[in-house]
């Protein structure tokens, strides 16, 4: 074997030999893990992350990489590397599901997503990640730390989607287009009822089968909503919009907005 001295000097007379990578390669996992370490304890995230990935890269599968892969994941989260940090979060969970660190490493990988979620007049993707990440912290480990706050993304995230949904109803709305805007308002009734946008939704609906002239699956939407939030401010306006077509709020037992009324409002 080559001593370190003919290494070195070999390099010296090879211009195309990086010396310093040479050296950082030939770190032992600890000694880069550690590095890493101080990295971040002095704020430098770009070369912890660096580090840690070398320790990865250097010796896969072994305990020293394991826990790199954690603080990998966590340092380009800081970084803002979101999609970085999902890549090695997810590696991380696929080899090491049931780890002392796994139920961190997928709350990283749901806040990576969160962080993407963009407003509700574009794509929606980060939401629906969002959610299937944070689901699988709630599902799969029930006692971390991380639920209470994994809950909440979830509903952020869902109500994301459900503001989405009205976003693009209101849109055919004022074109009335009412079948095409019914059809969003359908899904946040029927899907998300439990967020932010069902009084909107079901005061919508009154809206639209009211200037379609359905006129009973209006008053079906208006006693739905009347039900459930008595005190709204859209209730208000549904009422008058049927009074001034001479009928008010009734529930039609067939109607589908009656099966989703009493659905979200018993919560099964």
């Amino acid at each position: 074997m080559m001593s370190l001295a003919g290494v070195l000097a070999s390099c010296q007379s090879d211009p195309d030999i990086d010396i310093t990578k040479l050296a950082t390669e030939t770190d032992p996992p600890d000694v880069l893990y550690n590095q890493g370490l101080a990295n971040i304890k002095a704020g430098n995230m770009s070369e912890a992350a660096r580090k840690f990935d070398a320790v990865d890269a250097q010796h896969p599968f072994s305990e020293w990489s394991r826990k790199a892969l954690v603080m990998s994941t966590f340092t380009k989260y800081r970084l803002g590397r979101y999609g970085d940090s999902i890549a090695s979060g997810n590696r991380y969970m696929s080899l090491y599901p049931k780890s002392e660190d796994s139920a961190y490493v997928q709350y990283l990988v749901g806040l990576s997503n969160w962080k993407q979620i963009a407003n509700v007049t574009q794509d929606q993707k980060a939401s629906q990640k969002t959610i299937e990440a944070m689901q699988r912290v709630v599902d799969e480990y029930p006692d971390s730390e991380y639920v209470d706050d994994a809950q909440a993304k979830i509903r952020f995230a869902r109500d994301q989607l459900a503001g989405r949904e009205m976003q693009v109803g209101r849109y055919y709305l004022e074109r009335k287009e009412y079948l095409a805007a019914v059809s969003r308002f359908r899904v946040v009734v029927e899907e998300f009822s439990n967020t932010n946008q069902i009084e909107e939704a079901l005061a919508r609906l009154v809206e639209a089968y009211f200037a379609m002239g359905i006129v009973q699956e209006a008053q079906t939407a208006a006693a739905v909503l009347g039900h459930n939030y008595p005190d709204s401010q859209w209730y208000a306006d549904s009422y008058k919009l049927l009074q001034s077509g001479g009928v008010e709020p009734r529930e039609n037992e067939g109607s589908w907005i009656a099966r989703a009324g009493r659905k979200f409002l018993t919560g099964s």
